[in-house]
């Protein structure tokens, strides 16, 4: 296997743009229509993650470590699109379909072998990934919706109960679906682990999102939701040793914020934890009574709330971070950022400049779109895609 000439192969293929991943599902759906079903109906996002999810792969060939634990990472997360093994050949053969078909007369016998070879070792380790999953997770936890509150137009609060423990810790983000809708979606669950199992996630519907759409606006006590197995460890308190804390969220971004408080809270630590919650007005801020309650809750707990949008003055913009800073001087702390990717673009930019240095800022990857926080990380350096969905799928 020539990973110089898959590299260079795909260079070309890629410049095609959208028309590569249309034609490979096109042919994929034509010659095995039982696998439409997998997808979700509105598959625009879907031909973006295809594209990248090859080109990462493509552009890691050689380097097996890194790529072999990321192929892992997928392979075991597509169980919830009931991804089953003999499905690998078939997407194998579009793949395939598909680089000849760009290629053209630049496809030879050296290549195909090359990309078949390479495939085979993508499905190979997926596979095995996946079977190794199923002895440790199920594809997913059906879960019951027992609460929901609309909190804002766009923004509702829901508590739901797995059937059995879904095991989690505090930062981490887990994987939520509408039976009625082919997509997932991740969220980080507003909560430590509970005696009850019970999960609180914070969602806001986004323009166009089928899955936040459904959980804020068509869900209700009493539905069935879908949850996946947990992802990610950017956010976990352990990289934060026992240093004390500054939290800086914004918008739903505090929902994984409020699961470190409460982790801080059972740990019965001595930190000093400052949290400053930015919104653009104060009707944002949907959970003010549950973080007011947490300050009067615990004595090492200190709030302060910036609304940047201010009508004496109209115009300017106060962000979290940048009170946070005028306030006082927190080089000596672990900052979490949690929010859109504009404002935590901000903040980690502004941080850096205030000389904080990389391994005290703590922040998932951008890309708020992407299908899990493992994606975010694996392929941080690309251009995101939108919406929720799949990888390779």
């Amino acid at each position: 296997m020539d990973a110089a000439r898959l590299k260079q192969s795909w260079s070309v293929v890629a410049g095609h743009g959208d028309q590569v991943p249309l034609y490979f599902y096109s042919t994929l759906f034509l010659a095995h229509p039982e696998t439409r079903q997998m997808f979700p109906t509105n598959m625009a996002g879907q031909r973006d993650r295809l594209v990248t999810a090859l080109g990462h792969i493509v552009s890691n060939v050689d380097e097996v470590e890194h790529l072999v634990g990321f192929l892992q990472d997928l392979g075991a997360d597509h169980r919830k699109f009931a991804v089953r093994a003999e499905h690998y050949p078939a997407v194998g053969e579009a793949l395939l379909a598909t680089l000849q078909h760009f290629l053209a007369e630049q496809w030879t016998d050296e290549l195909a072998s090359d990309w078949a070879a390479a495939y085979g070792l993508v499905a190979q380790v997926m596979t095995e990934a996946a079977q190794a999953a199923e002895a440790v997770n199920p594809p997913w936890w059906v879960a019951e919706i027992v609460a929901h509150e609309r909190r804002a137009f766009d923004v509702a609060v829901l508590t739901v109960r797995p059937q059995y423990l879904l095991p989690f810790t505090p930062g981490q983000s887990i994987g939520v679906s509408h039976p009625a809708v082919r997509s997932w979606r991740y969220y980080s669950p507003a909560n430590a682990p509970r005696a009850d199992g019970t999960l609180e996630l914070h969602v806001r519907a986004a323009p166009g999102g089928a899955v936040s759409s459904r959980l804020v606006y068509g869900s209700a006590v009493g539905d069935r939701i879908h949850l996946a197995a947990p992802v990610g460890d950017r956010l976990g308190l352990w990289s934060a040793g026992s240093s004390d804390l500054l939290l800086v969220v914004a918008g739903t971004g505090w929902a994984p914020v409020k699961a470190l408080v409460e982790q801080v809270a059972a740990e019965g630590s001595r930190r000093r934890v400052d949290l400053y919650v930015g919104a653009r007005s104060r009707s944002e801020l949907y959970d003010s009574e549950a973080i007011d309650k947490l300050a009067s809750s615990y004595p090492w707990l200190t709030v302060t709330y910036v609304v940047g949008a201010d009508v004496h003055r109209p115009g300017e913009f106060v962000h979290a971070v940048d009170r946070a800073l005028a306030d006082g001087d927190w080089r000596s702390r672990h900052v979490f950022v949690c929010g859109s990717d504009e404002m935590v673009s901000h903040a980690v930019r502004t941080l850096a400049q205030a000389g904080f240095h990389a391994g005290q800022v703590h922040h998932e990857g951008l890309g708020a779109q992407w299908y899990g926080a493992a994606w975010r990380t694996a392929v941080q350096e690309t251009t995101a895609g939108d919406t929720s969905g799949g990888g390779l799928r």
